[in-house]
């Protein structure tokens, strides 16, 4: 339609230190930066710092300015493709990540036999890292 405008979805991930564990950081993304927060994973403990792993959807302006909020916070954020890797050396195309893989994002391609990535459907849920025998799948956050 004339005028509707494309959301934004990017998965991140996200590190704070701990003195930032007491505040509402994902609260205050959804009331006012007007955010969808899906929390894929979070390791949040007293004295350490806190990883989460997010998806944010939301208008691109908002996002913008989420990011910026989280920023002056202090808070690193990054894409989550940058943490998921799999080393292309050591891939020998065995399948075994295939069959783990609850997103698609590994699949056997049938024409060629290999196993091809694809960073955007990866939920970094890790299950491909100990399937791999080659420990071709990494996980660096």
């Amino acid at each position: 339609m004339a005028g509707e405008v494309q959301l934004t979805t990017r998965k991140i991930v996200m590190k704070f230190p701990h003195q930032l564990i007491e505040q509402p950081i994902v609260s205050n993304l959804v009331k006012h930066y007007d955010l969808e927060v899906n929390i894929m994973k979070a390791k949040i403990t007293p004295r350490e710092e806190g990883l989460m792993i997010l998806e944010l959807r939301g208008e691109p302006a908002d996002y913008e300015k989420g990011v910026k909020y989280l920023d002056e916070l202090g808070v690193n954020i990054q894409p989550l493709s940058q943490d998921i890797v799999r080393i292309e050396e050591r891939c020998t195309h065995c399948g075994a990540c295939v069959t783990v893989c609850p997103s698609g994002a590994l699949i056997l391609d049938v024409k060629t036999r290999k196993v091809l990535f694809d960073e955007e459907k990866c939920i970094a849920c890790e299950l491909c890292v100990p399937a791999c025998p080659p420990r071709a799948m990494e996980v660096h956050y």
